[in-house]
């Protein structure tokens, strides 16, 4: 954790903050039209990509940093196809996983997803999220939770502007 990090205080700031993000993420998304939604930044990812890739991520923060799954089981495949954690292998799984989906449905599953983890962080203690997501290092869960939430949120709103532009 740097200096640099804002912290929320308690967990009314938290949802507040994944709130004031994810509606700024979700107007864009619902701005943009079918044509915008599936034409390739420069990076090659369209908005819908950049969007199934948040709802994978939420999932990875639930199912992985939340509930301590295993990785490759968080990820969806055989941990033959995974050997180690490396989010370098990982996105393109994830890309590759929801490339052809229709808009609608990736919509439909980032909404979903998205509520199920509010409600989870919503039924968690603060306390909880304060705690050392691994055992060898100090860094708290709720660094992972701000890093798959509000920062990711915003990180992918600022790419899908830059590439609809």
């Amino acid at each position: 954790m740097t200096d640099e990090q804002w912290m929320p205080e308690n967990k009314g700031e938290l949802l507040s903050a994944i709130e004031r993000e994810w509606n700024l993420l979700i107007k864009l998304s619902d701005s943009l039209t079918d044509g915008q939604m599936s034409a390739p930044d420069e990076g090659g990812w369209t908005p819908k990509d950049n969007l199934a890739h948040l709802t994978e991520w939420m999932n990875i923060l639930m199912d992985y940093h939340m509930d301590k799954r295993p990785y490759y089981d968080a990820v969806g495949v055989a941990r033959e196809e995974l050997p180690e954690w490396s989010v370098e292998a990982v996105n393109p799984i994830f890309f590759n996983r929801n490339r052809s989906r229709p808009r609608a449905e990736v919509m439909d599953h980032l909404k979903r997803v998205y509520a199920l983890l509010v409600e989870k962080l919503d039924e968690m203690p603060f306390e909880d999220l304060l705690q050392p997501r691994h055992p060898d290092r100090p860094d708290p869960l709720l660094l992972w939770v701000l890093g798959d939430t509000v920062e990711h949120f915003k990180e992918h709103r600022e790419t899908i502007e830059k590439g609809i532009k």
